[in-house]
């Protein structure tokens, strides 16, 4: 057989077209696949029909050398997973007489006689390997057809999660020429996708017919973009060196707006630049309504650099609570930069701390005006390098308050790794 490079999954059950169900197995499989130097090229999830399995069995074929199948090998009518498999492979099914000796020794353990429809399972393409399953009735199928290899998992997750790793990825090991896949993530905010990766393909386009190849995807969220790095081979100090040399080449053209190469989130790299120069940090949020210090508070031991925070939606909070005064509120109303100043440095001595931010903006969807359209938000920080930046952020109100988290997150960030 030669080395399995590539892979396709194939999710089987018509429950995992409706929006009750999700298909997990495919991210367990990919991880595992990868982690084997298997390149996942393709998923595909399709109802209990048997032509349709067929037909999207054989272009799966036609493509990957590995091709796993995940679900339909139960008892009943629609599990249609053998049967597929056998008419694509032309390899007729057989019944396997251990399997039903297993079946029928399940069943009597819990007291009860083997029902005649778990026959079914005991039906094999002839050929396929059996791979044994301890936690339910399913067995699962190994089959090797030219230089290519079919795989049938069941789909409940604690079956075929220990059916993979005992029975599947040993096999699998032996097959893969020593190839792994590596990866690395850049995380950025501050700039939209567009902007990225016109900066960003100059440096990983080349990259991609280089020695060792490496490539590289953009992953778009609200105040996020992440450049996700993949590259592999059977050498793993060559693949990492490529890597490495890639992450720094794109960190380097996209300063400032990189702020984790390792995986940090965003409120973890400020936490860090907190605990690091002993300070401690208080918010003061209208629109983000808290959002900015959840982030803060996820992660661990954050009570170190998190003193607290006032959301003051209201404009009377925000005069009794933040002091700012109703001449300042009246003069440029609540959406200004005064105002998110004043927001600031009222968070930072009522609560004492070194740091205060203030956030404050139209999220919408009513609210905004021509002057101060939805999407407006004021961020400011006061204590060291005190700053002050407005924002115009689009989509629905969700969008505009991740917005503006990650925005007020990075003025932080930014204002502690100053000279």
């Amino acid at each position: 057989m030669v080395a399995i490079r590539s892979a396709e999954i194939i999710a089987v059950g018509s429950e995992l077209l409706t929006p009750h169900r999700t298909d997990t197995n495919s991210l367990f499989l990919s991880g595992r696949l990868n982690e084997l130097g298997i390149e996942v090229r393709a998923k595909a999830i399709v109802g209990d029909d048997l032509g349709d399995l067929a037909d999207i069995l054989r272009q799966a074929l036609g493509r990957a050398d590995l091709v796993v199948i995940t679900g339909g090998l139960g008892p009943t009518e629609d599990d249609i997973t053998r049967e597929a498999v056998a008419a694509v492979l032309d390899r007729p099914l057989f019944e396997d007489a251990g399997i039903i000796a297993t079946l029928e020794a399940r069943f009597a353990e819990r007291g009860f006689a083997m029902p005649a429809n778990n026959r079914k399972q005991a039906q094999v393409p002839r050929g396929a390997m059996v791979l044994p399953n301890p936690k339910g009735s399913a067995p699962g199928l190994w089959i090797g057809h030219g230089d290519r290899v079919v795989v049938a998992l069941p789909g409940p997750p604690r079956e075929l999660q220990p059916m993979f790793d005992i029975g599947v990825a040993p096999r699998l090991a032996g097959v893969t020429a020593g190839r792994r896949w590596r990866r690395r993530t850049i995380k950025l905010t501050g700039r939209a996708e567009s902007q990225v990766d016109e900066v960003a393909r100059e440096i990983y386009s080349p990259l991609q017919h280089a020695a060792v190849p490496v490539h590289t995807t953009i992953l778009a969220t609200p105040g996020q973009i992440e450049l996700h790095l993949a590259a592999a081979g059977a050498d793993i100090a060559a693949v990492d060196t490529a890597l490495d040399a890639a992450v720094t080449a794109l960190a380097t053209a996209l300063v400032p707006y990189v702020f984790s190469v390792d995986g940090r989130s965003l409120e973890a790299v400020v936490g860090d630049l907190l605990r690091a120069k002993r300070l401690r940090i208080a918010v003061a949020e209208s629109c983000s309504a808290g959002l900015v210090l959840g982030r803060l508070t996820d992660v661990p031991g954050s009570s170190e650099w998190v003193v607290g925070g006032i959301v003051a939606y209201d404009n009377e909070v925000k005069v009794t609570h933040l002091d700012v005064s109703r001449d300042l509120l009246g003069a440029h109303g609540a959406v200004s930069e005064q105002v998110a100043s004043a927001m600031a440095d009222g968070v930072r001595r009522r609560l004492g701390a070194d740091v205060g931010l203030g956030i404050t903006g139209v999220a919408g969807p009513a609210g905004g005006s021509p002057e101060k359209p939805v999407g407006t938000v004021v961020v400011a920080m006061s204590g060291i390098a005190p700053a002050v930046r407005t924002f115009r952020f689009p989509g629905d109100r969700q969008m505009v308050r991740q917005f503006s988290t990650a925005a007020a997150l990075d003025l932080v960030r930014r204002a502690l790794l100053a000279p």
